[in-house]
């Protein structure tokens, strides 16, 4: 296997501030596919003058990460994809040290992914270690075994798409690795650029999302208690904040609130910021 057998993907949405650090630390990958879920043509326009072998999907709907994912891996005409959120850089070697853990497992596995300054990995006994699942950030997947899975959850707009992906290959007895020598810089939460209206849509999907994947995978009746009493809690949060004057926490928890409320009454992942996307 050579470099030529991967496709790096990204998913941009207003990411104009991190993606050009994100691209310039690609150093050995050619093959490229960024989805914009923000329709930005200027950002387009920005990045073929400087990249112009990057092929470049304008969206028109924002559809998630996901779903957005599953296009860039459908598009791709690789046996693997890297897929990457803007917010991440690769440090030395990483490219390198992906392909050989490629050569190493042959197609023996589903993902590999790289390690983060964030993530805690707890021992690691050698450079490839098997895992139960990884980060949606930066992970290299097997297209082959991934569309025969399912790919990511396109009713999951955001959050926990990697958690629930990497649940079904589980199941299916699916190999996962992390590879300890292969390193990556993340930002955390720094793929958009549009401030607290993103972070209402952040805590409204998180809370959405992890009801979601609950519901998918464990029982219902216990699922419903634990979060008809967890919601409660949050209730009682939001008072709290509310005494203290804190508008930013209020909103913030009233948001998760209200995720996890539609979820568990079984609505779609439907919120989305409030602003146009077309520009």
């Amino acid at each position: 296997m050579n470099y030529n057998q991967i496709t790096v993907g990204i998913v941009t949405f207003r990411s104009e501030n991190v993606i050009f650090n994100c691209l310039k630390s690609i150093k050995k990958i050619e093959n490229i596919i960024i989805l914009d879920n923000s329709n930005d043509e200027t950002l387009k326009k920005k990045i073929k003058k400087k990249y112009p072998k990057i092929k470049i999907i304008l969206s028109k709907k924002n559809l998630g990460y996901g779903a957005a994912n599953n296009k860039i891996i459908r598009k791709s005409k690789t046996p693997f994809v890297f897929i990457l959120s803007p917010d991440v850089a690769l440090k030395k070697d990483c490219e390198k040290n992906m392909l050989k853990s490629i050569n190493k497992l042959k197609n023996n596995f589903s993902i590999i992914s790289p390690i983060s300054q964030y993530k805690h990995y707890g021992y690691l006994d050698s450079d490839i270690n098997e895992t139960e699942g990884v980060q949606g950030f930066a992970m290299l997947v097997n297209k082959k075994k991934i569309m025969h899975y399912g790919m990511f959850d396109e009713n999951i707009f955001l959050y926990a798409e990697e958690l629930d992906l990497c649940k079904r290959l589980r199941l299916n007895n699916e190999k996962i690795f992390i590879n300890k020598t292969a390193k990556v810089f993340h930002l955390g939460a720094k793929s958009t650029n549009i401030g607290f209206e993103f972070d209402k849509c952040r805590n409204w999907h998180w809370g959405w999302s992890k009801v979601y994947f609950e519901k998918k995978y464990f029982n219902i009746f216990l699922v419903y208690l634990k979060f008809s009493s967890l919601l409660f809690i949050q209730l009682l949060k939001i008072i709290f904040y509310i005494a203290l004057l804190n508008k930013k926490e209020v909103i913030n928890k009233s948001m998760r609130f209200s995720g996890a409320l539609n979820s568990l009454l079984g609505r779609t992942s439907w919120y989305r910021p409030k602003f146009n996307f077309d520009r």
